[in-house]
């Protein structure tokens, strides 16, 4: 079976946001004011092949903790859809 993974990794609250910060200041600059906070997020998307959604969502969690995120300061989700070409 194949599956896409989803991947969004984000700054934990509390964790300062830099790009979000300048984006803000920028927004703000160009006029739009009534922007209140930015945040942002990087989504990657996998290409994955596994026996059933909860072996590749436990495959996916694991490449999450190992490489896709720093467990200290990131927070992430994982959305999987089966790929029904196969």
């Amino acid at each position: 079976m194949m599956f896409t993974a989803r991947v969004e990794v984000q700054l934990k609250k509390g964790i300062s946001d830099p790009e979000g910060n300048n984006i803000l200041k920028a927004l703000h600059l160009l006029g739009f004011d009534e922007v209140e906070d930015v945040s942002v997020a990087k989504v990657t998307r996998l290409v994955v092949s596994g026996d059933s959604e909860d072996v590749v969502r436990d495959r996916v969690e694991e490449m999450c903790q190992r490489l896709l995120t720093n467990p200290v300061i990131h927070d992430y989700t994982v959305e999987l859809q089966e790929d029904m070409d196969d």
